[in-house]
């Protein structure tokens, strides 16, 4: 890999109905140094047919890497399904395979700060060796970085080594923050393990229907309200080096366009956006 972050198109960018060798065609021909995955798309790319071995050696064809893989979620309830314990198990073995080191993880529902972080706890006690990376998201258990800090409470009173955070420019702009550096003066730079860029809309939707627009109507980086710069100047500005510099685009507008186009068109604001705010991030 070329670049020091190397710039991820995450799996929802270009969707869940695409081949995987066709996912990869497009990353790089768009430019990116890697691809995202979920459990959910590898699992697709099982379903194909392919081995392992197959798709390491498409990845090795194209010259790609998978650089991001996710997403664990319902890991603070009490009672898991097995769905979700095998869907974890899934996850770290493809660290394992794709030599990943971090897995992106989401939490929906709301617990206090003392149970989601004994639960944290344990879950990254089952991940050993990878770091578990947090995402907070408005409409979710973890909204915000204020909430009395509750994501780095959470991460913080886990006392857990591997567990980390992810930003995305998404979910930071629609918890209404704003892109200043005392919002994460009191956590460490090396506890962010990784970024996801976006742009949003100026007006969002209702509160109530707030992860619709997340979840299909998200902008390519730079092409919104303006966000993603000042975003990605704050990460840059805090000595943040992430494991993986994520496009996380997840539109339905974008993504009718076919993914060689999606993918085009999210690399590119990307790429403007990293040559205005942090053009070493471009460098190899």
């Amino acid at each position: 890999m070329a670049r020091k972050y190397p710039i991820t198109v995450s799996s929802w960018t270009l969707g869940d109905q695409c081949k995987f060798e066709d996912r990869v065609i497009a990353a790089k021909k768009a430019g990116y140094d890697g691809i995202g995955l979920r459990a959910e798309t590898y699992v697709d790319a099982l379903a194909e047919g392919l081995h392992d071995e197959d798709i390491l050696a498409i990845l090795d064809k194209h010259g790609m890497k998978c650089t991001e893989v996710e997403y664990i979620v319902q890991w603070a309830e009490d009672n898991r399904s097995y769905e979700q314990k095998y869907k974890e198990q899934m996850c770290f073995h493809m660290c394992e395979l794709f030599g990943v080191k971090q897995i992106n993880c989401g939490l929906m529902e709301n617990y206090s700060v003392e149970h989601t972080a004994q639960k944290l706890r344990e879950l990254c006690q089952r991940a050993g060796k990878w770091i578990i990376g947090v995402e907070p998201m408005p409409y979710s258990g973890i909204p915000d970085i204020k909430k009395g800090w509750a994501v780095w409470a959470v991460v913080k009173a886990a006392d857990c080594e591997n567990a980390k955070l992810i930003l995305d420019t998404w979910h930071w702009v629609r918890a209404n923050q704003p892109c200043d550096l005392e919002l994460l003066a009191d956590i460490p730079a090396d506890k962010i393990v990784s970024i996801q860029i976006n742009d949003v809309w100026e007006r969002p939707y209702a509160k109530s229907i707030l992860r619709d627009e997340s979840m299909h109507d998200r902008l390519a980086p730079g092409t919104g309200i303006g966000a993603t710069v000042p975003f990605v100047k704050m990460i840059k500005e805090k000595g943040i080096q992430p494991n993986a510099l994520g496009v996380e685009v997840i539109s339905d507008a974008i993504l009718a366009k076919g993914i060689e186009q999606a993918a085009k068109e999210t690399f590119d604001g990307c790429y403007a956006v990293l040559k205005e705010a942090w053009p070493e991030a471009l460098e190899d």
